[in-house]
């Protein structure tokens, strides 16, 4: 007689236990990460940590993009920047309140998404990711003119305010904690998006555009879509960036800051939830405490990305993450 055969899990139970797996591992890494928030101003400089947070958001929101929507934006800098332009704007000359200039940057930001995305999704590659860069230069040479943007001063001094009437943002502590709230909401809404359905087609038209057209998707609408989220999570970050620094400056809408932003994202890891966070983390801290070499940081950084991208082809938070995989 034959031994009897071991019952074999079907395929899609062995799928659905990774899956949860994988949310159990999420879950953990964002209490920790919020535990990490909680007691970091102990440890580090507040305004560093709140600088840190800003761009960490908007690296985010840039790979959500690129990592998700497989768009490489050259012009980020440009819904990152006029809403930093905007929310110093309406917090200064408009005396808006600081939740009320953040918003009104953020609405500015997901216009410009819109109506950009609209004229680059046309095209595919290299010639959307140079349309881009167009646009953003348009942008920047449009704050470098316009009257209200303060020219090459930019916009300083901008007030901090009393946010909803009654949190003190002069205070440091009281700041920082509102900037980490806004951080660690930006990031749960692109962790939903991400493993929304939405997210799945997102993914499934990076993967395989034709195939998705295919099988019925209207692909355009959904890359204008994330288009537009990933320019108004950029403005979230660059709002706020105003506030905290109390300044908008022609730095925020240069080329070289839509360079920086696609730097973190291949650092830390394209196409991860945790990956440019991690890499904005490198960036700034390297930013922050070489600033004393000058411009040779811009060459540190180089060689560090070179390192990297030998070392850690999917990023560190992808080798990190595949070597998990496999241990689960």
């Amino acid at each position: 007689m034959s031994a009897e055969a071991e019952p074999v899990a079907p395929a899609g139970t062995a799928l659905a236990e990774r899956t949860a797996r994988g949310k159990r591992v999420h879950v953990m890494i964002f209490l920790g990460l919020a535990a990490i928030l909680l007691v970091a101003p102990g440890l580090l400089y507040p305004f560093f940590l709140m600088k840190l947070l800003c761009f960490a958001l908007f690296a985010s929101a840039f790979n959500l993009l690129l990592g998700y929507g497989g768009l490489l934006s050259f012009g980020h800098a440009a819904y990152f920047g006029m809403a930093s332009y905007v929310s110093a704007h309406a917090a200064k000359v408009w005396g808006f309140s600081p939740e009320l200039a953040i918003l009104t940057g953020v609405l500015t930001a997901a216009g410009l998404g819109l109506v950009f995305g609209a004229l680059a999704i046309r095209r595919q590659g290299i010639y959307f990711a140079m349309v881009t860069l167009a646009f953003a230069q348009m942008i920047y040479f449009f704050a470098l003119q316009a009257p209200f943007t303060g020219g090459e001063d930019g916009i300083q001094a901008v007030p901090r305010g009393y946010m909803f009437g009654v949190l003190d943002l002069s205070n440091t502590m009281t700041l920082y904690y509102v900037v980490a709230t806004i951080f660690l909401l930006g990031m749960l809404l692109i962790y939903r998006i991400v493993h929304s359905p939405f997210g799945q087609v997102l993914k499934a038209i990076r993967d395989n555009e034709a195939r998705a057209v295919s099988l019925g998707y209207r692909t355009d609408h959904y890359k204008l879509a994330v288009f537009v989220l990933s320019a108004t999570l950029s403005g979230l970050a660059g709002a706020t960036k105003a506030i905290v620094v109390q300044l908008a400056s022609l730095t925020d809408v240069y080329w070289g800051m839509s360079g920086e932003v696609v730097l973190m994202t291949l650092l830390g890891g394209m196409g991860t939830i945790f990956g440019p966070m991690v890499g904005a983390a490198i960036i700034i801290t390297m930013q922050n405490y070489l600033a004393s070499l000058g411009a040779w940081v811009t060459v540190v950084q180089g060689v560090v990305f070179v390192i990297a991208v030998l070392m850690f082809r999917e990023g560190i938070v992808g080798v990190l993450a595949k070597w998990l995989r496999r241990s689960l």
